[in-house]
């Protein structure tokens, strides 16, 4: 039985893309725990009021977005509210501020969107997104989220399991890796033509082929049940819930296949604080504070809403592909 999302912090009825795929539990887990949240919400949360996208995203898309299956593993955790994951956002091409995102982002342009593939693959070529997901069934799948910088958020993501990607454009028996590259443009970006963000342009991410792989590893197009906002990666963005999310390249113009790992954006600027496997782990601190705990978004300075990090964020299914490994080592 399919049920449209009610939640009064999500957007009105009549912003919804038509025929949003929710059921019914996921309806309920929202409407019981966002109740009474709202007060609590910090102000940045409750002055940014993000551009909505949706409505000019190509037909196509919110016609695949709208028909997302729901898969993934159940959750009991209480989803974020909409306007935190759309406000509260690191996107450095934008801005290094949480807000920058929903304040600049306006000015990227996702339609049309074209995805190089490259490397290790027997169908290289540059791909028109609708043709790069074409064939392809979307899923909604609730994931947490968890920043190496402490702070943590649950979304109902829509996408493609990477691994159905990959199987498309067949990987060569070379392949070891999958690298990743976002848009970087001055022209759309501010933060990309700064000279403050330290950052050698354009971001770049990679995943082990295994971890690629792992039915748990998603291409996102949208989330809430609409098509992502500028701000969150728009149109085409990875995530891999069990790493820090600055694993989960936003905006990606690149995908390259590789017999070896990769150079990744901030193991380049800062390789004693960000490793290439990135994986959540409690027991393993940056060298600048703890990771043993996490502050759940919404959150004020009177209720901040600690809990403890869990090892792989939760997701314990992915611990075998680093059997064997010293993953405080391989961080």
């Amino acid at each position: 039985m399919i049920f449209r999302h009610k939640n009064p912090l999500a957007p009105r009825s009549d912003e919804i893309t038509p025929e949003s795929v929710y059921l019914k539990r996921r309806e309920l887990m929202m409407l019981g725990g966002l109740a009474g949240l709202f007060s609590a919400l910090p102000a940045w949360a409750r002055e940014v009021n993000p551009v909505d996208e949706d409505a000019s995203r190509p037909l196509w898309l919110k016609d695949q977005v709208a028909r997302a299956v729901t898969a993934g593993p159940d959750s009991e955790d209480v989803l974020t509210p909409y306007e935190d994951v759309t406000a509260y956002n690191n996107f450095y091409e934008f801005g290094t501020g949480k807000t920058d995102p929903a304040e600049n982002a306006h000015t990227l342009k996702t339609d049309p969107w074209t995805v190089t593939v490259a490397g290790e693959v027997e169908k290289p070529g540059a791909y028109a997104l609708e043709d790069l997901l074409k064939g392809l069934q979307l899923e909604e799948r609730i994931y947490r989220l968890r920043c190496v910088e402490a702070w943590s958020m649950v979304i109902p993501w829509v996408g493609v399991p990477l691994a159905s990607l990959l199987k498309k454009l067949q990987p060569t028996s070379k392949a070891r890796y999958v690298s990743f590259t976002s848009l970087a443009d001055p022209k759309q970006m501010p933060g990309v033509r700064s000279p403050f963000t330290g950052i050698d342009w354009p971001y770049r991410e990679g995943l082990r082929l295994d971890e690629a792989m792992h039915p748990l590893t998603l291409m996102a197009v949208g989330l809430y049940g609409r098509t992502l906002p500028n701000q969150n990666g728009a149109p085409f963005r990875l995530v891999v819930p069990w790493k820090y999310g600055f694993k989960s390249i936003k905006s990606i113009v690149r995908i390259e296949l590789t017999e070896t790992m990769p150079e990744t954006t901030w193991n380049m600027l800062a390789p004693d604080e960000y490793g290439f496997y990135a994986n959540v782990n409690p027991a393993v601190d940056h060298p600048r504070w703890s990771q043993a705990r996490e502050r759940r978004l919404p959150n004020s300075f009177f209720d901040p809403n600690w809990m403890p990090t869990q090892p792989f964020n939760g997701y314990p299914e992915v611990a075998s592909l680093y059997k064997g490994m010293d993953l405080s080592k391989f961080y």
